[in-house]
């Protein structure tokens, strides 16, 4: 048998401390034992990624350097699966925590046709809607869901306004594997109408009612073995498993955790046990495959949870069946991701983890090109959330295809006008969510502030803002109106910027594509120097 790197990896993975699970299997006749493979957040990153989770090129990828692709989990998946099986015919469920939409050209050009496509060649069994599969309306949503060949779940929505979802998208779902019957439960973010366009006639509801809901369903239909699809977050999973009875496994996303035994980079254990649940999650961007073995007892009880995510890195080869067919679906991307635009003397920080704290890179970057176009229209002050901020940006030439798997969102331009008071209000939603790692930090221009994090959310975390002017930086004045651009989905009131829906005065949406504003200003001089200048402070 050829050398495996996935499969000596796996029997790492799988040693538990002292023994404890092996000796309780041992003592019980009737064990029944399920693998749980797992994926969640990929984002359409269907070529492979560097370890920046940037665009990888085509000559590190021969060089073993890069991690993921559509390419690497199919060979890994099958590895699993052959594993699985050759362990006493062990059943396997394939399931993914949301997120497939946007972050690549692929989705840009696409839409949800490719995700859906080698999801179905890799024969998933159940998926959960992420916040960012509303991105582009139900109506997008609805396609998708129409071209994958397994159920899409989503219990804490009300969709049966919406006439593209109503006879959808199913609360719950019953699978059945090796006689034996899993309950599948789907969760989406509940603060989903801010992150992303789910539309007027979808609405979200509380987490643990909704899952405990489809719980008492199941369980009244005989099913004892209950896992959730839940993209929601880490907190907010283990708030679930504390908060309801019955759950046996969660399958978590949207926060982008790695939950790991091996990995020191890990922020909790893999699962993390909260009562009688067990909770996963595998970071993001197809680098990680989950792989969670439960071992029930008769009454559907869990005995043990074991596992560990396996990397996919250079040392999992390939599938050729799919490298062929990602490159012919690449074709019509060529002449725009190709195309260079501008040179970048180092990287450009873009990591979600940097940008959704604290003054960034690539935010400073994406701000100073904003306010720049802007400028002689008497704006002021920019802001750009870091949610829309999808990826970093190597040193050398730089591509419009990275510049747009950077800014994926499609999203223009928006000016207006805003009292002093109002920004204030702004900058507090900004810094709101700093503990959740949210995508409403704001990266700024023309402005800089302070925050104080150890004040409560919302009750003056922002202690001070000065605003640059034609004598340099001065502080805010609260009563007076100033001149804002920011992009038109925040303006719009998304990312929880419900002051500039509201309040924002000589509105216009319909700038620039963003995108360009930012490749023609790293275009306009030499190679772009990323830069920190203390413009965002905490004290």
């Amino acid at each position: 048998m050829p050398y495996s790197p996935i499969a000596s990896a796996h029997l790492r993975y799988l040693l538990p401390a002292g023994g404890l699970c092996f000796s309780l299997i041992a003592s019980v006749s009737h064990a029944e034992s399920l693998t749980i493979l797992h994926t969640n957040d990929f984002h359409s990153k269907v070529e492979p990624i560097s370890k920046y989770d940037s665009p990888c090129s085509a000559e590190d990828n021969a060089a073993g350097e890069c991690f993921g692709g559509y390419a690497r989990l199919k060979t890994a998946v099958d590895d699993a699966r052959s594993r699985a099986s050759a362990d006493t015919n062990r059943e396997v469920l394939l399931v993914d925590g949301g997120d497939q939409f946007q972050g690549s050209l692929f989705y840009t050009y696409y839409k949800g046709a490719v995700a859906a496509e080698i999801m179905n060649s890799l024969d998933y069994d159940a998926m959960t809607v992420g916040n960012h599969e509303f991105d582009d309306g139900p109506e997008v949503l609805r396609a998708f869901v129409d071209r994958v060949d397994f159920p899409i779940l989503m219990s804490n929505a009300d969709v049966t306004q919406e006439p593209l979802l109503a006879d959808a998208i199913p609360k719950s779902t019953v699978i059945e594997k090796g006689g034996e019957r899993y309950g599948l439960i789907g969760l989406t973010p509940e603060n989903t109408d801010e992150l992303a366009s789910p539309g007027e006639n979808v609405s979200f509801s509380d987490p643990i009612a909704a899952v405990q809901e489809q719980v008492d369903a199941l369980t009244a239909d005989g099913v004892t073995r209950i896992i959730v699809l839940s993209h929601s977050g880490y907190a907010v999973d283990q708030a679930v498993a504390a908060g309801t009875t019955g759950v046996d496994v969660i399958v978590g996303g949207h926060s982008n955790t790695l939950l790991s035994n091996t990995d020191e980079r890990a922020s909790g254990p893999y699962p993390t046990m909260v009562g009688d649940t067990a909770i996963v999650q595998a970071y993001a961007y197809g680098k990680y495959l989950g792989e969670l073995v439960v071992e029930f007892d008769e009454a559907g009880d869990i005995m043990s949870a074991t596992g560990d995510p396996i990397i996919i890195d250079g040392a999992v080869l390939e599938h050729p069946t799919i490298v062929s067919r990602v490159t012919e679906l690449a074709e019509p991307l060529d002449e725009i991701r190709t195309k260079v635009v501008a040179s970048a003397a180092a990287p450009i920080e873009g990591n979600r983890e940097v940008c959704r704290v604290q003054e960034c890179e690539m935010g400073n970057l994406i701000a100073d090109a904003m306010l720049s176009r802007v400028k002689d229209q008497g704006i002021e002050v920019a802001l750009m959330n870091s949610g829309g901020i999808r990826s970093s940006i190597d040193a050398g030439e730089v591509t419009m295809g990275e510049v747009l798997t950077v800014l994926p969102f499609q999203n223009t331009l928006a000016t207006f006008r805003l009292s002093g008071a109002d920004l204030v209000v702004a900058l507090e939603n900004g810094v709101s969510q700093v503990e959740e790692v949210a995508g409403r930090f704001p990266q700024v221009a023309g402005l800089t502030f302070v925050w104080d994090p150890s004040k409560p959310a919302g009750e003056g975390r922002v202690t001070e803002v000065l605003v640059n002017g034609p004598d340099g930086y001065a502080p805010l004045e609260m009563d007076r109106l100033y001149g804002v651009v920011s992009n038109d989905y925040v303006r719009k009131g998304g990312d929880g910027y419900d002051v500039f829906a509201e309040n924002a005065q000589d509105v216009y949406d319909y700038g620039p594509s963003l995108d360009a504003v930012v490749a023609d200003f790293l275009a306009a001089g030499d190679a772009y120097e990323p830069m920190l200048d203390g413009r965002i402070a905490t004290r």
